[in-house]
């Protein structure tokens, strides 16, 4: 299956071309640093990239002061993370292991610089993506996660760090390691706890404070107006931010959970063109956020769009649930739909301990060799279903309908059926849920009667109700709250709503294909009329 970056041992070793370093030499200012000396420190801006002329850089262990991973950087690579393109923050400290010497070159050079030479911008890119990759797979982030497992405050932040590609590091409660965090942060050696770096403690730990000391929630001031804002970050949302960048608009791009949607949750896409041993919905629409980035697009998360309006100039106003605003000219809905939340008593009580929205590796932790149900007919059901066959014992699927044939694709729903873990039950659903701390059984309903069978997991995949409470009556909906685009809405182009200047992109839009292939070239060809909206 296709993943973003190269292989690190391949790629760290790729030198930049000699015209590529004296553009660098020419952009930067060439600094010495004695042995031990900092080059970065974890939650400080990546405002410059490193290029390495002599000497070596190392990853160091903040708890201990040793050096972290094996590799280091020696004379022709270079120091950066991915958070350059986004103006991010170090997640990893850096330290010159002996005499260094580099040329730095600042942030917003660099990336002139990446725009003017695209064969740099291509290996430069290439790097930092495969950094991450391993990053993530290593799991070498210096935000430290204790007592996930015990606690459903930490266990969103996992969730958070996960679905937006965060790289991060969890111990269990009265492991030698949680007594090592908590002895170096003043914590207490039993509770649970999260920490970004050394000493840095996220008390209360939520999302919204994560993504704030990792650069991921900036701040936008109210009089930093954008040429297009485009609210949700899922396949729409990301292909129109890269479009948007590539055309010249100063485009952001918010998200109240996270980049990639509910395509972000799929672990396997297969019929998507180009990738034919299939692609994560996260590795695709993460490859598009990079690309984005690449073009100058800004991306922010958490942030809730609260309400909508529309300013004497023609321009929109949109205001964030903590109360900040930004202004836009023109407005992209791509806030796509949700899971409908079963009318089951205690749902909320048990979801995120045993009951989840998403079936990807963070939740796939809890499953192993278990029971596991599946509720839902469509793609994203039959998806998590072989996805999840993998480390559980058994996984059931509950489908309302009779059949699968007119909400899954034929090569799914074929799978399904082949496989000897899953069993499909049609006409069913579930009617109860049991357990106290965590989900222990669910009862289920169908023509025969009623049943209750053991599972450790349920992931309800059912429903599509689309986000669109905070437009606030300024565009025309249908009768389920989807938005009406071209000639329903009175408008000659087919993504235009009734209100000039506000357009709608992916499953949001009424009448659009539920498919990642549909709603990225929506998002794609949207753009132009943005563009005349706002250069017009």
């Amino acid at each position: 299956m296709e993943t973003i970056g190269r292989d690190l041992r391949e790629m760290q070793r790729i030198p930049l071309a000699a015209s590529h370093v004296e553009a660098l030499k020419r952009a930067g200012t060439r600094r010495r640093y004695p042995a031990g000396a900092l080059l970065a420190e974890v939650g400080a801006p990546v405002d410059r990239f490193v290029y390495v002329e002599t000497g070596e850089v190392e990853v160091v262990n903040p708890f201990t002061g040793e050096r972290l991973v094996p590799s280091t950087l020696g004379p022709g690579q270079f120091m950066a993370e991915i958070a350059l393109l986004s103006g991010g923050r170090w997640s990893l400290p850096m330290r010159a292991a002996r005499e260094t010497e580099v040329v730095e070159v600042p942030r917003e050079a660099m990336l002139r610089l990446m725009a003017a030479i695209p064969e740099m911008s291509d290996i430069v890119i290439t790097v930092l993506a495969a950094r991450r990759r391993r990053q993530l797979e290593s799991r070498d982030g210096m935000l430290v996660l204790v007592g996930e497992d015990e606690d459903k405050a930490i266990r969103a932040i996992a969730d958070f760090c996960a679905r937006n590609r965060v790289p991060y590091r969890s111990y269990p409660l009265g492991s030698a390691e949680a007594a090592t965090v908590a002895a170096s942060c003043g914590t207490g050696a039993g509770a649970p706890v999260v920490v970004f770096g050394r000493d840095v403690v996220v008390d209360p730990p939520t999302p919204e404070k994560v993504a704030r000391l990792l650069g991921l929630d900036q701040e936008l001031p109210e009089e930093d107006a954008f040429d297009v804002l485009i609210v949700g970050a899922g396949p729409a949302g990301v292909a129109a931010g890269v479009y948007a960048g590539a055309e010249g608009l100063r485009a952001l791009v918010v998200d109240d959970t996270a980049i990639g949607g509910q395509a972000g949750t799929s672990s396997r896409i297969e019929n998507y063109m180009g990738f034919p041993t299939g692609i994560s919905g996260g590795d695709l629409v993460w490859r598009g956020e990079v690309q984005a980035m690449k073009f100058g697009t800004r991306f922010v998360v958490p942030r809730r769009v609260a309400g909508l309006e529309q300013l004497e100039d023609g321009a929109f106003c949109a205001t964030f649930a903590g109360g900040e605003r930004v202004r836009a000219g023109s407005v992209v809905v791509a806030t796509g739909v949700q899971y409908r939340r079963l009318p089951l008593a205690r749902l909320a009580d048990l979801e995120g301990t045993g009951i989840y929205y998403a079936a990807t590796e963070n939740e796939a932790r809890f499953c192993r060799e278990g029971e596991v149900v599946v509720i839902g007919g469509g793609n994203s059901a039959g998806q998590a279903a072989m996805f999840l066959s993998r480390v559980a014992r058994h996984v059931r699927l509950l489908v309302r309908g009779p059949s699968l044939a007119t909400s899954m694709s034929h090569y799914l729903s074929s799978r399904l059926e082949a496989d000897p873990a899953i069993t499909i039950e049609y006409n069913a659903q579930v009617a109860a849920l049991h357990g106290d701390a965590a989900l222990e059984a669910v009862t289920i309903r169908d023509a025969a009667g009623e049943r209750t069978m053991p599972t450790c997991a349920m992931f309800v995949m059912v429903g599509a109700a689309p986000n669109t409470g905070w437009l606030s009556g300024l565009v025309a909906l249908d009768e389920k709250g989807f938005v009406l685009t071209g000639e329903a809405a009175g408008a000659a182009s087919p993504y235009a709503t009734s209100r000039p200047g506000i357009y709608a992109v992916g499953d949001v839009r009424a009448g659009s294909v539920k498919r990642v292939a549909s709603s990225v070239g929506e998002g794609s060809v949207v753009i132009s009329k943005v563009w005349e909206h706002v250069r017009g």
